[in-house]
């Protein structure tokens, strides 16, 4: 019986992606066609890469609020750089320093001026998105650089090159996490950043750090989304910090810190990404599926609790 418990504790999310597949796959025809998938795998990079850097800051023990705001200027610097001449790789890479800067920020408040980071990441998704209007004018930026679309909606034997990007930012950073010293270090402060700190470890340098990557990932997402769309847009990313946080606890990250896994968030990012899809397909309205994806998150965190006891 103790073994059945623990299969079920570390494969739950997998089978409950799994579960709703299969639903899905009996409910409507269109759920396993080629195309249909490839555009789940499309739409979700976004929100999986940025979950990924959501999971670093939850496991060093803090949140990030501001993930959404931060994609959304990165994306306005990219568009704004393309249009005024700029070539692509030198507007990939202004919305990849947009977001870095943003997390550095972050990680700086949180480690140095010791304010609490759900305090911090709230005043920057205020910042971020501001600085964003204010760039823009509130309008949105149609970009005309032609090449720059091949980003987010290319694809390589098929497959979509930000499905593509999600893999290799994924293992990249599966491996920071279980075969790395910093990846331990980020454990060890979640778990309990004094006895981490009494340890020797250089707590206020790899906390920050856990910001300044979430930052960079939400960075990558705002160039991945503009690239899609065609369009940086200073109100994108709204409702993309709850995404991201429920990817991550979903995939089985505490709250509490020193728990997560990158592989767990990328299942949590597909669920939401399938129950999103198959909520369309079955023309529900979006509205039950904020409510969803808002229950979802209420009892994975209850789950969470639970196990902890």
């Amino acid at each position: 019986m103790q073994v059945l418990r623990a299969i079920f504790r570390r494969f739950a999310s997998l089978l409950s992606l799994l579960v709703m597949c299969g639903v899905l796959a009996w409910r409507t025809d269109a759920f396993l066609t080629i195309e249909n998938l490839m555009n789940v795998g499309r739409q979700i990079a976004e929100i999986a890469i940025m979950a990924v850097g959501q999971t670093l800051v939850i496991i060093a023990g803090g949140i990030d609020l501001s993930v959404g705001s931060v994609m959304a200027f990165s994306g306005v610097s990219t568009g704004l750089v393309l249009n005024a001449g700029g070539s692509i790789p030198l507007a990939v890479c202004a919305g990849l320093l947009a977001g870095s800067l943003c997390g550095g920020i972050n990680g700086f408040l949180v480690t140095r001026g010791r304010i609490p980071p759900f305090v911090v990441t709230l005043g920057m998704m205020g910042v971020a998105s501001g600085v964003a209007l204010v760039m823009t004018g509130g309008t949105n930026i149609f970009i005309q650089r032609a090449g720059f679309d091949a980003i987010g909606l290319g694809r390589v034997f098929r497959v979509p090159i930000p499905l593509i990007i999600m893999v290799v930012v994924a293992f990249a950073t599966h491996v920071l996490l279980s075969r790395t010293r910093a990846g331990r270090y980020f454990y060890a402060i979640g778990g309990s950043a004094e006895s981490a700190r009494l340890s020797g470890v250089p707590v206020r340098f790899y906390q920050g750090l856990t910001f300044l990557i979430g930052g960079l990932m939400a960075g990558l997402g705002g160039v991945l989304l503009a690239s899609r769309l065609g369009i940086a847009q200073p109100t994108a990313g709204q409702g993309y910090e709850l995404d991201t946080i429920a990817a991550a606890v979903i995939g089985g990250a505490s709250l509490m810190g020193g728990v997560g896994t990158i592989p767990g968030t990328l299942i949590g990012a597909f669920i939401m990404a399938v129950l999103r899809n198959g909520c369309n397909l079955l023309d529900i309205s979006e509205f039950w599926q904020r409510i969803a994806i808002g229950t979802i998150v209420v009892l994975a965190v209850y789950y969470d609790h639970l196990r902890r006891r």
